[in-house]
């Protein structure tokens, strides 16, 4: 709380729950949107964009079966995507931070596979995709990244397969914390000091592994100097040991 009442207490336009922000004064808008657009494009982008209430802990953004309608941008606080397996427990399959855009997975069926749940109080972004569609002709550059920001996503359904059927609790988990350094980075936050926005019961569930097994190897981390956790809060102490781990050959997996 006093994370997003530190943040509001800036101007306006830094304010990422404030829903009067536009594209062009979010600070967000390098990573959401192409770099070529002209500041007529991002106002036209802006026009068809919606911007409700923020969502507060627990409460869907979309349910699995809804209509597709909308893509969404991440402005503030931390989505969970899930799924529901044949026998009706819950996965999770994804993670969005600031910046990063979901929704996407109800483009080919017309309604979305996945449901997405706010980890925290979050602000969103609505993009209606028949409007996206139509803005996406007239402004190539637009078109392009939209196909980029699928071709991630496919890109990372991939990594988290060879993720959960290769690598060990260690090499999971290090991985998770590694990609989650990389895209604060990305956000011009820190990559070594950070909080993370999920329950250690959701990394365990993202990652097959056991809440037990996720506690264990944090432990591991810390009592090897990779890391410094504080209940939620993570500092990385040896980047490159951290990369070590993720990245280790089964030869070397215990």
């Amino acid at each position: 709380m006093s994370d997003t009442n530190a943040t509001c207490a800036k101007p306006v336009q830094r304010c990422h729950h404030n829903p009067l922000v536009s594209c062009g004064d979010c600070r967000l808008n390098a990573i959401c949107l192409p770099i070529s657009l002209h500041v007529e494009d991002i106002d036209k982008l802006d026009q068809i964009i919606q911007r409700g209430r923020p969502l507060q802990k627990g409460e869907y953004l979309y349910r699995s079966n809804d209509q597709f309608t909308s893509v969404f941008a991440v402005r503030s606080g931390t989505i969970k995507a899930v799924n529901i397996t044949n026998d009706g427990e819950e996965q999770v399959t994804g993670f969005y931070l600031p910046g990063e855009i979901l929704g996407m997975d109800g483009i080919a069926q017309n309604h979305y596979t996945n449901s997405a749940i706010a980890l925290e109080t979050s602000a969103i972004c609505e993009i209606p995709f028949s409007r996206l569609e139509e803005l996406s002709l007239r402004l190539p550059s637009l078109q392009r990244h939209f196909f980029q920001l699928m071709s991630k996503e496919i890109t990372a359904d991939q990594q988290l397969i060879t993720l959960l059927s290769k690598n060990s609790a260690d090499e999971r988990i290090a991985a998770l914390l590694l990609s989650i350094s990389a895209r604060n980075q990305n956000r011009h936050l820190s990559a070594t000091s950070f909080r993370l926005p999920m329950s250690r019961s959701d990394i365990g569930n993202y990652l097959g592994l056991t809440i037990e097994t996720v506690s264990r190897v944090f432990s591991r981390f810390q009592k090897k100097e990779l890391l410094a956790v504080d209940k939620k809060e993570i500092n990385i102490l040896d980047m490159d040991g951290l990369k070590n781990v993720a990245q280790a050959q089964p030869a070397s997996r215990s």
